[in-house]
Order: structure tokens, then sequence, then C-alpha cells
């Protein structure tokens, strides 16, 4: 492999783009580099220390594996940082891909592309230990008892709404960060996160954080998948799926979510 990527970094170097027969060739914003998005700052486990160029963290080390599937070297991969929001509104984009956890929904779809899902994620409670004292527990009757909290923008709001139908409208906030705060300061009671980020929120982020239970991500008739987005008609997309198929049929994908992302114990399945 080695020999392949130092072959494919001499050839740009070379001609300054990749041959016609390449997948991606004409494809990408800058001929021979591609450019991958991600959050500013962008958080553990998806990128370790705000530092993608590193490789380190899930969506960060995928990143430069797809990159190497679709042919492009290391050094062939420029980084750069957009909000959440901004990234899935209609319009040209500054990057071919954005890595931030996007879930795949009808409604995206319409204005952005997608790969096929690199992941799907269990969708866990993001609670306090003090709510948790107070006998909540991870069951359908008891969350909807809870005081939530939800981004407005997140496919967290259809599933709070539908599925778990609280008692009370959830308030709604402008992002994460707001939701997490609200959570430390007693507005609410709980969010819902993808499983890895609430892990990581609950530990770091949360004082007295703590986790009430996951749903089985296998149950959901829509399971929240996450997909590269791609600017809508991106000519790139069957070169990534291209990618992703051969990843996921190598095992590569599987090695990665294994390495970073590994299936939390002790987190209950909500029933």
């Amino acid at each position: 492999m080695k020999t392949f990527l130092t072959a494919v970094t001499l050839s740009v170097a070379a001609s300054g783009a990749f041959a016609a027969g390449h997948c991606a060739a004409g494809k990408t914003l800058t001929d021979g580099t591609l450019t991958i998005a991600t959050g500013n700052p962008a958080y553990y486990p998806w990128v370790l220390n705000d530092a993608p160029e590193a490789g380190e963290g899930f969506e960060a080390a995928f990143a430069y594996a797809l990159a190497e599937e679709m042919g492009f070297a290391a050094d062939q991969v420029t980084w750069v940082r957009t909000s959440f929001d901004e990234a899935i509104q209609p319009g040209a984009k500054n990057f071919d891909l954005n890595l931030q956890q996007y879930s795949i929904t009808e409604d995206r779809d319409k204005v952005v592309d997608f790969s096929s899902p690199y992941y799907t994620a269990p969708q866990a409670v993001l609670t306090t230990q003090t709510i948790v004292d107070g006998g909540a527990a991870a069951t359908m009757e008891s969350l909807k008892g809870l005081k939530w909290g939800v981004v407005a923008s997140a496919t967290a709001l259809p599933i709070v709404m539908e599925r778990i139908q609280p008692d009370a409208n959830p308030l709604v906030y402008d992002d994460n960060a707001n939701v997490t705060a609200a959570i430390q300061a007693g507005q609410i009671d709980a969010a819902l996160f993808d499983l890895p980020t609430a892990l990581y929120l609950s530990a770091v982020v949360v004082e007295g954080g703590a986790i009430l239970g996951q749903f089985d991500p296998t149950a959901a008739e829509n399971p929240d998948q996450f997909g590269a987005l791609m600017p809508e008609g991106s000519a790139l997309k069957a070169c990534v799926d291209e990618a992703l198929a051969a990843m996921t049929e190598n095992g590569k994908l599987g090695e990665i979510e294994a390495q970073w992302l590994q299936e939390a114990t002790g987190v209950p399945l909500i029933k």
C-alpha cells in the first residue's frame, strides 16, 4: 500500500491532476486534492484534540481511510471548518465532503447529497446523576415525565416527540452546547445524543452527567445513520460510495469503528 500511495503522490506532483480514468478526476474542488470539512470545534470521539489532520478519532481516521480507498494520499487531504447548520443549507460549498455526524434524512437530502451510511448510531439519553438518583429509569414511561431539550435542526426532535411523547413539550435550542448548558443549569432534565457523544458529554462536559439508557438502533424503523455530506448533485458521490462499499467489504470500516467507537458496556436498553 505504501508503494501505491507513493506512486499516486508522485503522479499528482508530476501532472497536477489525476489521470482521466481515476474516479475522482475533475470532480473535486481542487484537482488532485480532497477537501474535507469538520466542525469548529470538532469533538471526541469523532476527532481527538480538535485536530483532524492527526487522523485520530473515528471520523478523522475514517476520512483518511476513505481518501486512501479513493486514491488520495494523506498529504492530498485538506481540512476546512464549517458549522453544522451552514453545511446543510442549499448553495455552494467550500468542501468536497463534510463529516459532522450528519444523519441522513429525506428533508436534508433535498438540498445536499449524502454518501451511503458509514455509521448507524444508537441514540442515548444524557441526563444527570441527580435525575437518576431521583428515580428516573431506562423505561419509556419514565422518559415521558422528564423535561427535554432538543436542537432544532437535529434528528432528536422527531424522536422525542413521536417515540417518547413527553408530558411537556421540549425546549428547543440552537446547538448542542446550549443543550448541555441547559442540563447543567437545571432548565431541562435530559437530551438525546448519539451514544459516543453522550458518553463523552457525561464524562467530560456535564458535571455530574449520566447516561440513563440507549435505544436499540436495530429496533428503529428508520435508524439514525450518518453519511458524508456533499454539495447537491456532487459528481463525487459515486466515487465515495464505491470506496465505502470496498471499506465495508474488506473490513476496514469495522476496524475503525472498533478502535474508536467500541461498544459501550453498562448502558441499558430503553424498553
